[in-house]
């Protein structure tokens, strides 16, 4: 005799899995391509116009290439329907891994200044 298995879905929770549908993904290509649009409305119109300095102009390209970044890792890499812990440890390592580039930069570069090979 077989035994039957019968599999319910009553422990799991309905969001914790939960994909992406249809309307979510073309409202997160909505805001992607908006983000596109400023970043291109920046660099081809209020740059050259001179109406902001490059080094704001720079700064708000960081900050839009970040939040994009986040968009595209949180909706279609799945990390938004991943456990806190992981999501924090993905970000944090992500932060200091930046951090140590950055610091690494701005050393060589005083290197290079200060201490000229020969």
């Amino acid at each position: 005799m077989s035994e039957q298995h019968i599999h319910t879905t009553d422990g799991h929770a309905h969001g914790e899995h939960e994909g992406l549908t249809k309307k979510k993904i073309w409202q997160v290509f909505g805001i992607l391509l908006l983000i596109t649009v400023i970043e291109f409305f920046i660099a081809l119109w209020v740059l050259p116009h001179g109406y902001m300095s490059h080094m704001v102009g720079n700064i708000i390209y960081i900050l839009l290439t970040i939040l994009k970044a986040f968009y595209i890792v949180a909706y279609f890499m799945h990390l938004k329907y991943e456990k806190l812990g992981l999501q924090l440890s993905l970000t944090v390592t992500f932060v200091f891994i930046v951090y140590f580039i950055v610091l690494m930069l701005i050393e060589g570069g005083y290197l290079q200044l200060h201490m000229p090979f020969q």
